[in-house]
């Protein structure tokens, strides 16, 4: 029995994080999540020092529609298939790139630096405590969603 083989010598089924199909997903996911954050960020560019509006409301809206996305798949059926790559391409890729909690670290250290305490605990908090609210509403609906399209079936 070589490596990759059962007992009765059939080929085990490659990794999920393995085949090429998920990392494509991934990838192209990963950049138009980051494409479309970009092309956020240039078109509502937030002042030095200022609240860091364009990412936090990234954030937001990406925690919501990842707590739908997932949610909803997981309602519809098995983790397999189209919803699979749904969720890896969607879920992983392009919200995955689309928030970005690293500049909310730096958001959050800029306005530190420039002495806006209070601005600062509380962009990072709100970031969290909304995202996390945020993540619950896309649940709640992506349940509702997922539920009535199960139904369909």
């Amino acid at each position: 029995m070589g490596p990759g083989l059962t007992e009765g010598e059939r080929p085990l089924p490659r990794a999920l994080h393995l085949r090429p199909s998920a990392l494509a997903a991934v990838a192209v996911g990963g950049l138009l999540g980051t494409s479309a954050r970009y092309g956020l960020g240039r078109w509502f560019p937030v002042e030095s020092g200022g609240w860091p509006v364009t990412t936090f409301a990234i954030d937001v809206l990406g925690a919501l529609l990842l707590g739908f996305l997932l949610e909803a798949l997981i309602r519809i059926g098995p983790d397999t298939s189209w919803r699979q790559v749904v969720r890896l391409g969607v879920g992983t890729g392009a919200l995955g790139s689309f928030t970005t909690y690293s500049a909310l670290a730096v958001e959050t250290d800029l306005l530190l630096r420039a002495g806006e305490l209070v601005a600062a605990a509380t962009y990072a908090l709100g970031t969290v405590l909304v995202g996390l609210l945020a993540t619950g509403i896309g649940v709640a609906l992506g349940a509702w969603f997922g539920s009535r399209r199960a139904a369909r079936r």
